[in-house]
């Protein structure tokens, strides 16, 4: 076997094996770019959901407070009958 002959044998699969490399990271970084944005998404859904919540939550605490205020007059109006 020549020179020529054992750098070929030597260098073509080291080669193939740095190609390989190379699409393996690339694809991997393609995965983690559309993970990033799914994430991102779902986070700003969630922030969404969270936001519209909070405001229904607060309109019930309000309608809770109404009630309760018509019941303590109403409590007292009862007290005050003969």
């Amino acid at each position: 076997m020549t020179d020529t002959q054992l750098y070929i044998a030597i260098g073509v699969p080291v080669l193939m094996n740095a190609t390989m490399l190379l699409i393996a990271i690339g694809s991997m970084n393609h995965r983690i770019t559309d993970l990033r944005n799914t994430v991102s998404d779902l986070r700003a859904t969630m922030e969404a959901r969270f936001s519209s919540f909070e405001t229904r939550l607060e309109i019930l605490t309000g309608k809770v407070a109404e009630l309760t205020d018509r019941v303590t007059r109403l409590e007292e109006r009862w007290e005050r009958r003969p």
